[in-house]
């Protein structure tokens, strides 16, 4: 894949796990990378280093180190994605920092799996703010830079395919990250109704499980993949253009049979010799109806007087 120079890249929730190897190959491939996520520390005195990748010392501060060791650009800040005023901060840093704003991948997220019943209303609460809340304000503070740009960028959003199996066991969690593949879906349309043919945002997920904090369990390591396949797949979708990958919702493994035509994909098998079950469908849901550019009359709560919040 080309390099992409002077190109700068957002990468929300970036400080261990998928988010650190995102992070980190964008930089491999020439972005300057703004490494962003709550946790901090004092990278000059972690030892060893780099420390493990998905454990509570790995930090926007180490990931920034690495970077930089490995002689890319980067520089880490500070944010909290439930709250909206350090998400603008967070971008407009950013832009102070590189002067423009190519990429913004939110891989921010919070996780709890059960049922509803077993599900607290503060838990509840806490994923939603992260998850869609947090994607939508992110989107909101970064799309006037996208604007200065010349409308020229890309979205990427960590959230799933969207089809019933995967509300099971898991529906509040399910609530936040199907939203989040919803607002893909709806601002994708809002770039082709207002005809910025050059920004694209797409959704990715992982088709077998990838190691990270959340997967830590030993008896499962054999069914892991290394989070390089998630970094090459957003790669592969910055390579594409905008029209073939604005509002798709893809998986990593497809997406990479698509476009880089890697049918073999044990490279990425965190035990050599493994093959780590996919767990996510083979064929999914179509979403688009026959009616589908029938908008009727189009209304615009804009146009009309303003209403109190």
């Amino acid at each position: 894949m080309s390099k992409a120079m002077n190109k700068v890249a957002l990468v929300v929730g970036a400080s261990r796990g998928i988010g650190r190897q995102i992070a980190i190959d964008l930089a491999t491939h020439g972005y300057s990378v703004v490494v962003a996520a709550k946790s901090t520390s004092d990278a000059s005195k972690t030892n060893p280093f780099p420390p493990d990748p998905n454990s509570s010392k790995s930090t926007i501060n180490t990931v920034e180190r690495e970077i930089r060791d490995a002689g890319g650009q980067a520089t880490s800040i500070v944010v909290d994605t439930r709250d909206f005023g350090s998400v603008q901060r967070m971008v407009d840093e950013t832009v102070r920092t590189y002067q423009r704003l190519d990429v913004l991948v939110y891989n921010s997220g919070a996780i709890w799996w059960s049922s509803v019943q077993k599900t607290p209303m503060k838990r509840f609460q806490l994923m939603q703010r992260v998850n869609p809340e947090g994607l939508y304000g992110t989107i909101q503070a970064a799309l006037p830079y996208f604007e200065k740009n010349g409308w020229k960028g890309n979205i990427i959003v960590v959230s799933p395919p969207i089809y019933s199996r995967f509300f099971r066991g898991k529906t509040a969690y399910a609530m936040g990250k199907v939203g989040m593949s919803v607002l893909t879906k709806g601002l994708a349309m809002d770039f082709d109704r207002e005809g910025q043919a050059e920004m694209a945002i797409t959704s990715i997920w992982p088709a077998a499980a990838i190691q990270s904090a959340a997967t830590s369990d030993p008896e499962i390591t054999a069914e892991l993949r290394k989070p390089t396949i998630f970094s090459d797949a957003i790669l592969a979708i910055l390579a594409a253009p905008a029209k073939d990958v604005n509002g798709c919702l893809e998986l990593d493994e497809d997406l990479l049979r698509k476009y880089c035509r890697i049918d073999d994909f044990s490279q990425y098998a965190v035990v050599p010799g493994a093959v780590p079950r996919r767990i996510m469908p083979a064929k999914l849901p179509v979403l688009e109806v026959a009616e589908q550019d029938d908008e009727g009359r189009r209304i615009d709560s804009t146009e009309r007087a303003t209403a109190k919040l």
